[in-house]
């Protein structure tokens, strides 16, 4: 039977409470929420934090708000709330998708949108996603407060840039301009498992050309899960059949995919491009930019 090691354990009352608690037990503390990604890896002994600090108690970071062109979610939304959110579905209909493909409902209810971004994972759906539509994550830690773009979030994988002594409180979000939208495709071994590409693409059109594209990509080792030259070659162009083509091109050029028993580097690279071209597919017919014949 795989059991952790050892450890305290503290409930946090407050986010001030909470950095308080992170300080006094120092480097090897670690803030728990949904705890899907941590409690494993803490019987594997992949992870022994010497204390963990509970912040389900912590009230008012489990909010979805729009206000001022920016939705607002809080770190401690769960998944299934992300999944559930009409608001959600009308703005980033891409969110939704990739929550759907998200784990099963059990980790739906209880993961939170903070614990899978600071996971950092780099298979995670949610990274890639929300990588593509340029979100910011905002933390509070001895310093005071930033905010963080989720392009700029991880370091590597397992790894991000916060602080010892810092936590992610919420996630903003743009909201789109002129004719957008968004769509995310994934492809996995069996429902609810890790996946063995993914792409996420959200697209805003004006005056018949791209005016702004992100890229997101989970799984194929892109840097910053993003498809950054894809997304330059993009905008400003109008869309069309063979733009898609070039753009799943370069989306796949983008990624260096490892080996492994999800299947051979070769054919991750080959499934970022094609995923990115339904997708973006999709998002510029939904955005209103394109018809099956091609642009509008």
């Amino acid at each position: 039977m795989q059991v952790p090691a050892p450890f305290v354990y503290e409930r946090a009352t407050s986010v001030q409470d909470a950095l308080a608690l992170l300080a006094k037990h120092g480097p090897d503390a670690r803030l728990v929420a949904g705890g899907h990604s941590l409690l494993p890896m803490m019987k594997l002994r992949f992870a022994d934090p010497a204390a963990l600090i509970d912040i389900n108690s912590i009230d008012g970071l489990d909010q979805i708000s729009v206000a001022d062109g920016i939705m607002t979610i809080g770190a401690m939304v769960t998944h299934a709330q992300l999944l559930a959110s009409d608001v959600v579905a009308q703005h980033f209909p891409m969110l939704t998708e990739a929550e759907r493909v998200i784990a099963d409902p059990v980790v739906r209810n209880k993961g939170t949108v903070g614990g899978s971004l600071c996971q950092a994972d780099p298979a995670e759906d949610l990274s890639a996603a929300l990588g593509a539509l340029r979100a910011s994550v905002t933390t509070i830690g001895s310093g005071g407060s930033r905010s963080i773009p989720v392009r700029e979030l991880h370091d590597g994988p397992y790894q991000t840039v916060l602080d010892e002594n810092e936590m992610v409180t919420e996630v903003t979000v743009p909201l789109p301009s002129g004719s957008s939208s968004s769509a995310y495709e994934k492809l996995e071994r069996r429902v609810g498992d890790w996946a063995i590409a993914a792409s996420g693409v959200s697209v805003s059109v004006a005056d018949g050309v791209i005016s702004e594209i992100g890229i997101g990509l989970a799984a194929v080792e892109a840097p910053n899960m993003v498809a950054a030259d894809a997304e330059d070659a993009a905008r400003g162009q109008v869309p069309s059949a063979e733009l898609i083509e070039r753009i799943g091109e370069l989306a796949a050029e983008a990624t260096d995919p490892n080996t492994d028993q999800r299947g051979p580097a070769d054919y991750k690279r080959h499934l970022a491009g094609e995923l990115t071209k339904r997708a973006l597919r999709r998002a510029l017919t939904n955005a209103g930019a394109l018809t099956n014949e091609g642009a509008l």
